[in-house]
C-alpha cells in the first residue's frame, strides 16, 4: 500500500493555517474613527454640526454601541443583537429625543442594505496598524460605496453594523451618503480591552421618548 504524503499534506495546509492564525475573533472592540462631513448644497450648516465629529464603537458581546459626536450634537444607537431591538439617542441645540427601535423598525430603517454585496478589489493599505482590502459594497438600488475592511480582527457579534454584517471583516474606513451629506469615516484608534457593560445602560431621565413611527412622522426617520 502506498503511504501517504505527509509532506505534501503539510505543505498545503501551511498557508491555511497561516491565514487562520491571523485572524482574531473578539467579544470586546472599541473602535474610534474621525468623521468628515460634506453636503451637496450651499448650504453648510449641516456640515458645521458634524464639524471636528468623531464616532465610537463600542461592543460587548451582543450589545453594541455606535455615537457620533461633535460640539454642536450627537447621535448614539444602541443595539441588542439578541432580540434585534435599539435605542437612538439624539442631542441636538439642546433638545434631547430617546426613540425605541424594535425588530421590525430596526429592520425597517436599515431596508436600505438588505441584500448587500461586497466585491474585493486588488486595493490594499495599512489603517491604524492593521492591512486593509478595499472592497465595492453594492446595494439592490444600484448604488454603491467603498470600503476598507481587515480580516485580522472580527467581532463575535457582526450584527452591530446592519450594513456590513456580510462582511467577512471589520470596517475601517468607508464613505456613506445620506441626503446631500456624504460622510466618511476613518478609524484612527482600535481597543481590544474590556467594554464596561455601563456604555450600554439606557437613560431613564432626561429625553424626551418616541416611537420609532413617531418619528418617521416628524422626518427624522429614526436617524
Amino acid at each position: 500500500m502506498k503511504k501517504p504524503n505527509y509532506i505534501l499534506l503539510i505543505l498545503l495546509l501551511v498557508p491555511f493555517s497561516l491565514l487562520w492564525s491571523q485572524q482574531k475573533k473578539v467579544s470586546d472592540l472599541t473602535v474610534t474613527y474621525t468623521t468628515k462631513v460634506t453636503t451637496g448644497t450651499k448650504e453648510p450648516r449641516l456640515a458645521d454640526i458634524f464639524d471636528g465629529a468623531t464616532t465610537t464603537v463600542y461592543i460587548k458581546g451582543m450589545m453594541s454601541r455606535s455615537e457620533m459626536v461633535s460640539a454642536l450634537a450627537s447621535f448614539t444607537t444602541i443595539h441588542d443583537a439578541k432580540n434585534s431591538s435599539s435605542v437612538i439617542l439624539q442631542e441636538v441645540s439642546g433638545q434631547k429625543l430617546l426613540i425605541r427601535m424594535t425588530a421590525d423598525d430596526w429592520k425597517d430603517k436599515n431596508k436600505s442594505y438588505e441584500g448587500i454585496t461586497f466585491t474585493n478589489s486588488g486595493e490594499t493599505k495599512t489603517i491604524a496598524g492593521y492591512n486593509c482590502v478595499k472592497a465595492t459594497a453594492n446595494l439592490k438600488d444600484g448604488s454603491s460605496f467603498s470600503v476598507y475592511y481587515t480580516s485580522e480582527i472580527i467581532p463575535d457579534n457582526l450584527e452591530y453594523n446592519y450594513q456590513f454584517k456580510n462582511l467577512n471583516g471589520l470596517p475601517l474606513e468607508y464613505e456613506l451618503k445620506q441626503g446631500n451629506l456624504v460622510i466618511n469615516y476613518a478609524a484612527d484608534k482600535i481597543s481590544l480591552a474590556p467594554v464596561p457593560a455601563s456604555r450600554f445602560d439606557i437613560p431613564k431621565t432626561g429625553y424626551r421618548e418616541l416611537t420609532y413611527e413617531e418619528s418617521k412622522k416628524l422626518g427624522m426617520g429614526g436617524q
